[in-house]
């Protein structure tokens, strides 16, 4: 049986601004401040009606139980990206499809991150 990782006590967090068909996104990646791995997501938007909010928050507790099962970030990015709403938006040349793909997108720079050994930026 696979054994549940507990949540630090301590974790160092970065938040992101992402502009979404639904408004301001904002995306919070918490890591385990001992040894730098990702443990949990939280995301919230700024004008959005209940369901998107209850939806969101649904998809971000989900994604960070599989962070404590050890769940590979790639697996998360393969099933996000690429998810289309009616209205994507262009931010910083990057088009934005939804808020899934935003989040796979910000999991995409916290993986390129870690590698070069950048996670406080």
């Amino acid at each position: 049986m696979i054994e549940k990782k507990k949540r630090p006590k301590t974790t160092i967090g970065k938040c992101y601004r992402i502009e979404t068909g639904c408004g301001h996104f904002y995306i919070t990646v918490n890591r385990n401040k001992e040894t730098g791995e990702l443990v949990e997501l939280l995301a919230s938007l700024g004008k959005a009606g209940g369901c998107a909010i209850a939806l969101n928050e649904a998809l971000t507790r989900t994604i960070s139980l599989g962070l404590k099962y050890s769940i590979p970030i790639e697996e998360y990015i393969k099933q996000l990206e690429g998810i289309r709403c009616p209205t994507p938006v262009w931010e910083d040349g990057i088009h934005i499809l939804s808020c899934p793909d935003a989040i796979a997108k910000v999991l995409e720079l916290e993986i390129k991150e870690k590698r070069n050994g950048r996670t406080d930026n």
